[in-house]
């Protein structure tokens, strides 16, 4: 049975984005060796339109080949006119509002932990759940697995990774790794 993944970069209060959202300031963290981990571990979690600069077109998909996002996720690549974030992938957006702009990206406008649970039926690699925080507090209770990047870096406020209360859930740590820079990922499995 596949997992899904919530793959999320968080700074180290909590936070995946400041009160507006934005989030582009991680990025500064992605020096040579945190790349090499991403490229090496996760490539397919780098968009579509940023591989090919980066020389890692190629590279085959190793942990996921589903991609779950949310609106406002969405909209950034949007806002840069860009329709298919994750053509690599098969790509859903969550969304109530939202009609279909891309033939390869699906929008999911009813249950999506029901949508959730379908895929994870399918045979393939992991689901990964991209944000955002509202997303993440739908479909808690379908998330097998924590993939946390912590950034060094306080914002002291903003979107925290889920968005809404939700019951307590316990995840017990597999295994993490620290980098040169401060960043540290750390990952979860949820305690069956």
């Amino acid at each position: 049975m596949r997992k899904l993944s919530y793959f999320i970069a968080v700074s180290i209060d909590g936070y995946i984005g400041d009160p507006s959202g934005e989030a582009e300031f991680f990025t500064r963290f992605v020096d040579e060796e945190f790349f090499g981990f991403l490229k090496e571990e996760y490539p397919e979690t780098l968009p579509t339109p940023g591989r090919r600069p980066l020389g890692i077109d190629h590279l085959e998909n190793k942990q996921f080949d589903t991609i779950i996002q949310g609106r406002r996720s969405y909209e950034v690549a949007l806002d840069a006119g860009i329709t298919s974030p994750y053509a690599h992938m098969r790509q859903l957006v969550a969304s109530r509002t939202l009609t279909s702009t891309d033939p390869a990206v699906e929008i999911v406008s009813g249950d999506v932990a029901a949508k959730i649970r379908e895929l994870k039926r399918e045979d393939g690699l992991g689901i990964y759940l991209c944000g955002g925080a509202n997303l993440a507090s739908e479909l808690v209770d379908e998330v097998d697995e924590l993939v946390i990047k912590t950034y060094p870096l306080i914002l002291g406020s903003g979107m925290p990774m889920f968005g809404s209360a939700y019951a307590q859930t316990e995840f017990a740590l597999e295994s993490h790794r620290v980098f040169g820079n401060g960043v540290v990922v750390r990952t979860y499995g949820r305690k069956r």
